[in-house]
């Protein structure tokens, strides 16, 4: 190991305030399901991270886009679209379930974001009720 990265490790300058990073997890339930799509989504990822400053990579889909109707899910608990947004500190992901009208948003970054402002927009963009919120402290 490096003396700077030993030096770093000893003091804790790393991440978030002396920390690894930060984690907020979100569950919306009662959701506008219409927005339960790749496209709308996808403008989802881009506003949450110009919001939070978090410069997006990869984006990879979960879904039943191209699946013959006879292998599409159809329980409440799998049926919907997730994703994962790769950000150049980490990652955002999401998943909507149609049949549940719900979306569980996890955002973990190495970089400090507003974890309020994440709780803000994603319950006005997807219109739902906040039926949990944390915010964690990685470690």
């Amino acid at each position: 190991m490096s003396r700077l990265k030993k030096l770093a490790i000893e003091n804790k300058e790393v991440g978030v305030n002396g920390n690894y990073g930060k984690e907020v997890i979100l569950d919306l339930h009662n959701c506008d399901v219409k927005k339960f799509n790749r496209k709308d989504i996808e403008e989802f990822f881009i506003e949450i991270c110009d919001l939070i400053d978090m410069q997006r990579c990869a984006l990879h889909w979960w879904d039943d886009v191209g699946v013959p109707k006879e292998r599409q899910e159809t329980e409440p608990h799998l049926k919907g679209t997730s994703a994962v947004q790769f950000i150049s500190t980490s990652d955002i992901v999401i998943h909507t379930l149609d049949l549940l009208e719900n979306v569980y948003l996890n955002i973990f970054s190495c970089k400090d974001f507003d974890s309020n402002i994440v709780k803000d927009f994603a319950q006005k963009y997807f219109d739902g009720k906040i039926v949990s919120f944390y915010e964690i402290i990685r470690r």
